[in-house]
């Protein structure tokens, strides 16, 4: 199983830029099915032998060793808000904000490719407490896909603070202009919030990039966009629209096209750097470092103050 299940990760990777989202679907019980996307999954093993380690958070079942790595394993049903199932026998090996972890789930099913056009938000929009990132279909299921950024945050803490010599460094910089968020994970947006109004940087939130594009265009019908926005943060994988395809969007549009864009995504690697070039972003960072974010915001503002300051 596993190694089919890495094969179609391969080929599902040629879809990054198409506006299609891969997701490796799985059971937590007999009723809803989950989905996860596949190019966080590094790989999909039998449940391990696993060492419970005492003072660990009460979602850690354990922590199993994986290719010489000691690795975490949580159990994802509780972490939604279960029991423990009984019956968890796979775990879904994944790379997330620059971590491997384990989720313990029942059963892993089969990958799907779906149009982001039909991968929405949680009804009402996701709740604080909802543990759902967006929805979709396949077939006559409902696919619940997970926040896992959210579980995450749960079980880790929040992430390192923005260092003190760096807070504050936007002041003054950057006028009148603010930075667009775009990212589908609340907790996401709110860890990218707090670094900018650390930095004394305003910004503009929203859900994925459909709602990132309209923001934007409606913005231009009231004057140069480059003036009232200092940059645009994005998320790569979100419902509606992923950040790829808002970055070729934002490059189409004569409107738009000038805007300072860097993709900012828990997917680590070669691979989106290289997808970034083709779609014409500015940047790449992988989530979540605060000093990173905010180094990157403060190198665009001290190159647009410079750019701008009388000769």
């Amino acid at each position: 199983m596993a190694a089919g299940l890495l094969e179609s990760i391969d080929r599902s990777t040629q879809l990054a830029g198409h506006n299609r989202l891969a997701l490796l679907l799985f059971r937590l019980d007999e009723r809803q099915i989950f989905g996860i996307n596949v190019f966080k999954v590094q790989e999909v093993i039998s449940a391990p032998p696993m060492v419970v380690m005492p003072g660990a958070h009460p979602l850690v079942r354990g922590v199993a060793d994986l290719r010489g790595g000691i690795v975490p394993i949580i159990d994802l049903n509780r972490a939604l808000g279960n029991a423990s199932d009984p019956l968890a026998a796979h775990v879904i090996v994944t790379e997330y904000n620059r971590s491997v972890q384990g989720f313990l789930v029942r059963a892993v099913e089969r990958i799907v490719h779906i149009d982001v056009a039909h991968v929405l938000p949680p009804p009402g929009g996701g709740v604080e407490s909802s543990y759902l990132t967006a929805i979709t279909r396949h077939g006559n299921e409902l696919v619940e896909i997970v926040d896992v950024e959210k579980v995450l945050l749960e079980v880790l803490g929040e992430p390192p603070a923005l260092s003190s010599e760096l807070a504050g460094r936007g002041t003054g910089l950057v006028g009148d202009r603010r930075v667009l968020v775009v990212d589908d994970s609340r907790v996401a947006r709110n860890q990218i919030e707090k670094v900018l109004h650390q930095l004394g940087v305003e910004c503009a939130l929203v859900n994925d990039g459909r709602e990132g594009l309209r923001y934007l265009q409606t913005l231009a019908e009231h004057g140069p966009v480059n003036e009232q926005l200092l940059m645009v943060i994005s998320d790569i994988e979100m419902p509606g629209m992923d950040g790829y395809s808002l970055a070729t969007e934002i490059r189409r549009d004569p409107r738009l096209r000038d805007l300072y864009v860097l993709l900012h995504t828990s997917l680590s690697g070669n691979f989106n750097k290289a997808m970034v070039e083709r779609v014409g972003a500015n940047r790449f960072i992988a989530k979540f470092g605060a000093d990173e974010l905010a180094r990157a915001v403060i190198e665009r503002l001290e190159s647009m103050a410079m750019a701008e300051a009388p000769e």
